[in-house]
């Protein structure tokens, strides 16, 4: 039995992908650490308890994260996990991203209705429905087939699944590889898409592990699983996404490409309708030796990520890279097509907000709740 100074509380959303995830760093920690002894706490959040909205019509950014960082700022766990792309680029000064594991997959996969068992995308007739609850995958996927009817579909994988195999309301919907592969399901990946297809959001396929910014025990235990590539291409990405103050509310998408020599992002905004858009790369050359990884960094996160044990003239290359390339974006045309988006998607949110309230009305009359 661990001593309870070598017992760590980690929490978790309750899905069965989150605690595969969840139960994916323990497991490396596990290996790594012997001594110790992990104990999940599981939460639900926001974004678990509100399925009838669209993810952009509900109107915050830490949907799937809050209540896991309120516990986390309470003392009750030690650190949790998240699918990195769930995670907001500014998060609570308290707090801060200790690592970010190896990334799996970052694109996007189609999943068919039985029906159309061995069909690719182009393969489905005019006004097929395409389930997604993302706005950059129906805006990027609307201007390959225009005659498809993007729908909003919500819920955990195993309830997607069941929406589009029972209700015959979907042709196929649209996941990420990364989650599909993590759940043992890769067998009903029908497509994978390309970033020529469909370029995927920014951090898809990483995991991260958030903890408490002064927990030196954590973030030392951390420090092992911090994976340099990936937590490289994820600043890039997060610090593009934080400068143009994007968010799952407006279709904004990435590429990475990234070697021993050199790092390239390129970044994409998009129209909600997927009409407009505006890409552009950006690359720079990185350091033939590593500079001194001790070297100060005076606190500096990048884009919440420490640096630990990660070279941190490289992760200021990352960073520069996504600031440049949302710049670059933002004295375009880029600069009207996002904040046109944010104009319609926050009028989406208010007459979701207004439909929820004319729903509990209604209920209320029927006496399907009661009124406080």
């Amino acid at each position: 039995m661990a001593s309870t100074t070598n017992v760590v509380k980690v929490g978790s959303r309750k899905s069965q992908l989150a605690l595969v995830q969840t139960n994916t760093i323990i497991n490396k920690l596990k290996e790594l650490n012997p001594e110790y002894e992990f104990v999940v706490v599981t939460m639900t959040t926001t974004g678990d308890n509100i399925l009838d909205s669209a993810l952009s019509k509900i109107g915050a950014k830490d949907l799937f994260t809050r209540e896991l960082e309120l516990a986390l700022e309470a003392g009750e766990v030690d650190f949790v996990v998240h699918s990195l792309k769930d995670l907001p680029t500014r998060i609570a000064d308290t707090l801060v991203i200790g690592c970010v594991y190896k990334r799996d997959s970052e694109f996007d996969a189609v999943v068919m209705h039985p029906k159309h068992k061995g069909k690719k995308l182009e393969d489905l007739p005019e006004n097929s429905v395409i389930g997604t609850s993302s706005l950059r995958r129906a805006a990027q996927l609307s201007r390959k087939f225009p005659t498809f009817k993007f729908e909003n579909i919500r819920g955990n994988l195993n309830t997607r699944f069941k929406k589009l195999d029972e209700d015959e309301k979907y042709d196929a919907i649209i996941l990420a590889e990364a989650g599909l592969v993590r759940m043992g399901w890769d067998d009903r990946i029908a497509q994978v898409l390309t970033s020529d297809e469909c370029m995927y959001a920014v951090s898809q396929g990483a995991m991260a592990v958030e903890c408490r910014a002064g927990d030196r025990k954590t973030l030392t235990l951390l420090s092992d699983i911090h994976h340099q590539d990936t937590a490289i291409a994820c600043i890039a990405e997060r610090a593009f996404l934080r400068r143009l103050e994007g968010g799952c509310s407006v279709p904004v998408c990435v590429s990475t490409k990234l070697s021993k020599t050199k790092l390239t992002l390129t970044g994409g905004v998009f129209s909600i309708d997927g009409k407009q858009c505006v890409l552009d790369t950006h690359s720079k050359d990185l350091p033939e030796e590593p500079a001194n990884k001790k070297m100060a960094t005076n606190g500096h996160l990048f884009a919440a990520i420490v640096p630990g044990n990660i070279d941190p003239a490289l992760c200021h290359i990352a960073e520069e890279v996504g600031t440049e390339l949302a710049n670059l974006l933002l004295a375009t045309e880029a600069a009207n097509i996002l904040a046109e988006a944010k104009e319609q998607t926050a009028r989406a949110v208010m007459e979701e907000k207004a439909r929820k309230e004319r729903e509990m009305v209604e209920k209320t009359k029927q006496g399907e709740v009661t009124a406080e």
